[in-house]
């Protein structure tokens, strides 16, 4: 009884809202049915990111930073605090670097430190890819060379460098040893550590649909280990130019550690300059290169 008394009412209480509307003047009627109706017809404006509003200012941020650097070297020199001997104005190193690469020199030189670079850098991404498999899935390979790599990377390479002269001589094998020393180990490191963290059901999941280990390892393994390991090779081969400056320090007759030598023993400090400059432009070409070699092998990410 009492369900059908609200019912009732309820259907009561329709009717003369129904019959209140009809009563409305039409236009009156009509603006209360549209409103009960269609919905809101303001736009609520859409909030741009964060981080699209700060993408111009990404592309600012490096050559502002470089001219302060820039700006706060030229003050430094403007005041004279340093002679200009012991510290060159930009404009004096910018001078000196075009009079060495107008005679062909600073090319010989940069070509020779990339080419000791990147044949350590070759030589290092080989062995550490052999290695890098064995050394994450078997506790016997890793408990054998652990101790041995860590003992590589405890010894300086600058203490290093002149056993390797008296050793292999005063030619390019030294260099290019020295060189596949300081870029092995951070690569060995991201490709053991990229392979350790991937998931053991997806590995399990592989084998269930029949993947043998080389298949489990191709399309399963590589694939999540290759952004850890691309990220030591970025590392590496940036790093892989100091590792072949390092050993033109000890002997060389040319490169551009030879060249910071020969500036620094001629008290040619625009010189010295000029080579750093040139090494900090090889470094940041390389970072940038593997960088887009990242991008378009990590595309399917």
């Amino acid at each position: 009884m009492l369900t059908d008394s609200k019912s009732n009412l309820s259907e009561a209480e329709q009717l003369r809202h129904l019959n209140t509307v009809e009563t409305l003047p039409n236009n009156m009627a009509k603006e209360k049915l549209d409103l009960v109706t269609k919905p809101s017809s303001t736009k609520i404006p859409k909030l741009e990111p964060a981080t699209n509003r700060l993408r111009p200012l990404k592309f600012l941020a490096a050559p502002f930073t470089l001219l302060a650097v820039v700006s706060l070297w030229q003050l430094v020199t403007i005041l004279a605090i340093y002679p200009a001997f012991i510290l060159p104005g930009p404009a004096q190193v910018v001078l000196r670097w075009f009079e060495v690469a107008r005679t062909g020199e600073l090319a010989r030189h940069a070509a020779t430190t990339m080419f000791e670079a990147g044949l350590g850098f070759a030589i290092a991404l080989s062995i550490a890819g052999l290695l890098c498999y064995p050394i994450a899935h078997s506790s016997l390979v890793s408990t054998l060379l652990s101790p041995l790599l860590a003992a590589t990377q405890a010894v300086p390479l600058v203490a290093l460098a002149p056993l390797l002269v008296i050793w292999f001589g005063f030619g390019l094998l030294p260099k290019v040893i020295t060189c596949t020393l300081i870029v092995f180990f951070p690569l060995l490191l991201n490709g053991v550590t990229g392979l350790k963290n991937i998931d053991k059901s997806l590995r399990e999941a592989a084998e269930v649909f029949g993947a043998n280990r080389w298949q489990a390892f191709w399309f399963v393994e590589l694939p999540l280990a290759l952004p850890t390991f691309l990220t030591g090779v970025k590392i590496g081969f940036t790093v892989s130019i100091t590792g072949a400056v390092v050993g033109e320090f000890i002997a060389a007759d040319s490169g551009l550690g030879y060249l910071l030598n020969l500036g620094r023993g001629q008290f040619d400090t625009a010189l010295v300059f000029a080579a750093l400059l040139t090494l900090t432009t090889i470094a940041v070409a390389a970072y940038g290169l593997v960088s887009l070699l990242e991008k378009k092998v990590l595309s399917w990410q």
